[in-house]
Parts: C-alpha cells; structure tokens; sequence
C-alpha cells in the first residue's frame, strides 16, 4: 500500500525481529523529500515521512541558491503530507515554485495571451465544442474557432502571479531572520514583484485556473508549469514553514544535487587555472564500449562526471554523495563496516578506470565527497582536507585524490586546487 510512495524516496522497509515482536525499520537511501503514509486498516492517509538530508537543510539550501533551482524539489502526485509543512525550511517548496512563476513571467514579457477567435484555418486549438454548435450546424463547416497565443499581455494572469508572489514573499519573511535562503528567495520574490507595479494583485479564481490548466500544455511548458504553481498557492499547498500544518509530496536526489555543487565549484576553480571543462551531464565525457557479443552487454559506456583539462594534464573528477571522507577521518579505515570498505574501494576502482581512457603525461583523478562546514574547517586547519596516492605506470603518472567539500559553503570560500 504504501510502497509507491517509500519507493520515491528510496526508503527501504526491512521487517526485523526485536524483543516486544517484529520491527519494520525503514532505511533511507540518496533522497529527501516528503511522503504520506496510509493506513492498513482504513487505507486513508494518516501520517507522513519526512526524510531529512545527512549534511543538514542549511548546506541544501546554499547548494540550491547557489546553482539554480533546476535540481529543486520534484513534485509527486500523491497525496498531502500530513504535519510536513512544519517540518522542512520555506525555501524548499517556495524555491521551485519561485522559479516557476518566473519562468512564467518571462513567456508573458515575450508576448503570450490566449485569443479565441473564428477562422478558416486552424490555429493553436480548435473549440470542437463550440464548432459543433455554432459552425457545423448551420452548415458553416469551414468557420473554425480556435484558441491561440497572440501578443499583449494578459493583465489578469500578471495579477494573478503578483498577488501569487506577495503571499510567498510573506511567508519567507517570517522566518528570514533566522534562514538565510529564506531571506535570499524573499528579494528575489521583491524583484519579480517589481516587474508587475503596472498591475494590481489579484487572487486567482480556481476555475480560471483549472481552464487554463486544460490547454496549457499546447502553449508551452513554462505556461503549465506556472499554473500549476499559481494552483499550490491558492490550494496553500504548504510552501514548508509557513502557516500551513501539511504541505506536498516531494522528493529531491541528493546525490545529482552533489554532483551540481561539485561541478559548480570545479568550474570556478579552472576559470581561475585556464583549465578546459567537461561534464557528464552534457553528454561531453562519454565513452562507448563495443562489445563482440552485444547479448552479453552488461555495460553500455562510461561517463567521468566532470573532466578538466591544462596543457599536458588531465584531471578527472568523480563526485559521490557518502560520508566516506569524514568517517575515514572520525574512526579510521579499520573500523569500516565491511560493505563503507566495498563501496570506498568501487569508488577508486571507477575513478581509476576513468584514468585509464586519457593519454596525458599527468593524471590527477579525484573523489569529492561532502563534509559538514564544521568537519571541513577542522580539516583545512589540520591540512586533512585531501588525501593523496601516487601511481607510476607506463611513463606516466596518476596521482588518487580525495577530497572534501563543505555542503553549501559560500561561493569562493573553498580552499583553491594546488
């Protein structure tokens, strides 16, 4: 019953054996968010799970502000979340929906505003509906009534995001004293209000916007994107700290907000060294295997998330979401759990086999995993930081690193790369 649900989350449920009887644990895997939990016996909603990040809201927060809100928050379509929107910071659902409404804004400054109007050729969506009655009927089968995007602007969809914009930035600012993201998506709500003094706020009506929500597909994604937003903050969705007690299902992969920050954070660096950069993600580092038997293809390719490269160097960067770093420095290898010891050495193992695909005179191959802003301070001040081993092999030379990065520390307060 709730499985779908846990599934999202990558929360596994493992059913133990304990003293009082049998315990259900649920594991958490690489993914915060917020899920409803349903009864067995009702099957009703009953109670939520929140699932927090390891490194703390804070680091989530600077990352998310810092990069973009392209990797926010996604939305599921379940239920609301009982007790949730108590539970997180503001910034997480108030962020995305920020960026919706922008997005939206900007598609209204290029000119878009649904007009319907009788033609004799199709344009955008034709109103089959009303064709059948005011057309077809009286024999006026070439007079066809269409919907369509036409320039201006539609000033009751722009008081709509105003008064849209308004609520939030005042919910952000209850709690800006005390949320430094919080205050930073509150001007940036002051900003995008500033774009709309020409018009008045104006709560949208429930009905307008289940209408535009029917067609807003044809006119572009930012179109449905924003009114389903705009629907959140009429519904009050619980945007996470305000006044609402649920809020909406949710979940973010922690591991590619990682690997975002960690390539935010390259990119600063080699713009500083003269470094060339390529990503993964962009599709610039992959590598095909061509295997002799293709019903045996276990693996299609390989993909080094961030390559950089200077002169006669290359230097391969792989970013993993764990806590190898800071419990390597807390308890020591030797007191490594056997599967923490299985899963550091396949880290090496990949980003070795990385190594092996450039031909360069000095290869620096990296594993950056997060730390705690406390963690990596006491570190830098011991020059603990990174860790390295060096490998000479067929006239060149590869040198392992491991290297620690705060969750959300400022931009440019990282130590730079030696």
């Amino acid at each position: 019953m709730n499985q779908p649900a846990l599934a999202a989350l990558e929360v596994e449920p493992i059913l133990r054996a304990g003293a009082n009887g049998p315990m259900l644990q649920l594991k958490p895997g690489g993914r915060a968010g917020a899920i409803p939990l349903r009864s067995a016996q009702s099957g009703q909603v009953t109670s939520g799970l929140v699932v927090r990040p390891r490194f703390g809201w804070a680091g989530v927060g600077q990352v998310l502000a810092e990069t973009g809100w392209h990797a926010s928050p996604e939305f599921l379509s379940l239920p609301m979340v009982p007790g949730s929107g108590r539970e997180i910071p503001p910034w997480v659902l108030a962020g995305p929906v920020l960026a919706r409404l922008a997005e939206l804004l900007a598609s209204l400054r290029r000119g878009y505003k649904l007009k319907e109007e009788t033609l004799t050729k199709p344009r955008g969506r034709i109103l089959w509906n009303e064709y059948l009655r005011s057309s077809l009927s009286h024999g006026r089968w070439h007079q066809l009534p269409c919907q369509y995007p036409d320039l201006g602007l539609d000033p009751e969809l722009r008081g709509n995001i105003r008064w849209a914009l308004e609520r939030i930035r005042r919910d952000l600012v209850v709690v800006g004293r005390q949320d430094n993201v919080a205050v930073l998506l509150a001007n940036q709500a002051l900003r995008l209000i500033e774009l709309l003094k020409d018009v008045l706020p104006r709560s949208p009506h429930p009905a307008r916007l289940h209408r535009l929500m029917d067609s807003a597909r044809l006119f572009g994604e930012a179109l449905y994107r924003g009114v389903e937003a705009l629907g959140w903050v009429v519904e009050e969705r619980g945007m996470g700290g305000g006044q609402e007690q649920d809020g909406l299902a949710w979940q973010l992969p922690l591991a590619r907000l990682w690997e975002n920050y960690a390539e935010a954070v390259i990119r600063r660096e080699a713009a500083l060294s003269g470094g060339v950069v390529k990503v993964g993600r962009l599709g610039e580092t992959v590598f095909p295997l061509h295997w002799s038997d293709p019903s045996h293809r276990s693996l299609g390719h390989l993909v080094p998330d961030i390559v950089v490269r200077k002169g006669s160097e290359v230097r391969i960067v792989d970013a993993k979401y764990k806590a190898h770093l800071a419990e390597l420095d807390e308890a020591g290898w030797r007191r490594f759990t056997e599967d923490a010891k299985e899963s550091h050495r396949a880290d090496i193992h990949q980003v070795l086999a990385y190594a092996a695909l450039y031909d360069a005179k000095t290869i620096n191959a990296t594993l950056v995993y997060p730390l705690r802003s406390g963690t990596w301070n006491a570190l830098v001040a011991r020059g603990k930081d990174r860790s390295r081993a060096d490998l000479f092999s067929g006239g060149r030379k590869v040198c392992v690193e491991l290297r620690g990065l705060p969750f959300g520390c400022p931009s440019g307060s990282e130590r730079s790369t030696s």
